[in-house]
């Protein structure tokens, strides 16, 4: 039986995988999926989401995606891994995700058949057939300069009223300084916003929220208040550590016979970490911080 099956779960609370039905909606990222759906219903264009590695970025991607399912009228496509070394790898692959249909593609299709074939996908679709068509691209620090361009010649497509592709980036702060250099595409952005770390308050409301959302039933709080507060100081507040950090504390639960998770018990995870070298903060600050 599964560890959390023991303590009264339904699924496990607290996994690494980017679930978008354990997306906690802070007030910050709620107001981020908000104005996202505002840019696309618009057609405005471009957006870009920037964050640190852990502060959730590809679960609120996989949040917009779940979005999207359930609305009519989208056609959407997302990228996990954007290392297109070439035009014609770029293109092929936007002709293939999008599945478009053309009589003028062929097994040696050039890139212009290619750009021509995608230029009027987004016209159909997009002008004649009023559909919203967007991409969505994660981890978009790794595009490089040739796909840049790509993506702003394909923001050129417009309508009087209208562009035709909705583009959303989604990277670590790099993709800023790759970005910032390039005033052509700089000026495209409708929509920018930074992920940060959760707050305190925050941290505790988010392993609240994934301890209900796993199915736990109990009346009892299984993480008491002085133990979420080491986990926010440990952690920063970064989500993807704190789910990383509460993983261990259940685990330890079940292994040391424990009821709730407390703050002996967090302090012992982390001084397990110090010790075996994988403590990501100094132990001894944050001892200090609590006397």
């Amino acid at each position: 039986m599964s560890y959390y099956k023991i303590l009264g779960f339904d699924k496990e609370p607290f996994s690494s995988s980017p679930d978008p039905e354990f997306f906690y909606e802070s007030r910050g990222r709620e107001g981020v999926l908000t104005n996202l759906m505002i840019e696309l219903r618009l057609r405005r264009g471009l957006s870009i989401i920037l964050g640190d590695v852990g502060t959730g970025k590809t679960t609120l991607c996989r949040k917009l995606i779940q979005l999207l399912k359930g609305k009519e009228g989208f056609i959407y496509y997302m990228v996990l891994d954007p290392s297109y070394e070439t035009e014609e790898i770029f293109f092929s692959s936007l002709v293939r995700n999008f599945d478009i249909k053309s009589n003028s593609l062929s097994p040696s299709a050039s890139i212009l058949d290619l750009k021509e074939a995608v230029e009027r996908f987004l016209f159909r679709k997009g002008a004649e057939e009023g559909k919203i068509i967007v991409l969505v691209i994660d981890e978009a620090q790794k595009l490089n300069e040739m796909s840049l361009e790509c993506l702003r010649v394909l923001l050129n497509y417009e309508t009087n009223k209208f562009k035709l592709l909705q583009l959303i980036l989604l990277g670590q702060m790099e993709l800023h300084s790759k970005i910032i250099t390039i005033p052509n595409f700089l000026d495209r952005i409708s929509f920018k916003y930074a992920l940060n770390p959760l707050d305190e308050a925050e941290t505790r409301k988010l392993i609240e929220f994934r301890v209900k959302q796993a199915g736990y039933k109990a009346r009892m709080h299984l993480f008491l208040e002085d133990a979420t507060g080491d986990i926010y100081r440990y952690t920063r507040g970064y989500p993807r550590q704190i789910a990383m950090l509460c993983h261990k504390a259940l685990k330890a639960l079940v292994i040391k016979n424990k009821q709730v998770v407390d703050k002996t018990l967090i302090q012992e995870i982390i001084d397990e970490e110090a010790k075996a070298g994988w403590a990501r903060t100094d132990p001894a600050l944050l001892q200090k911080g609590n006397c």
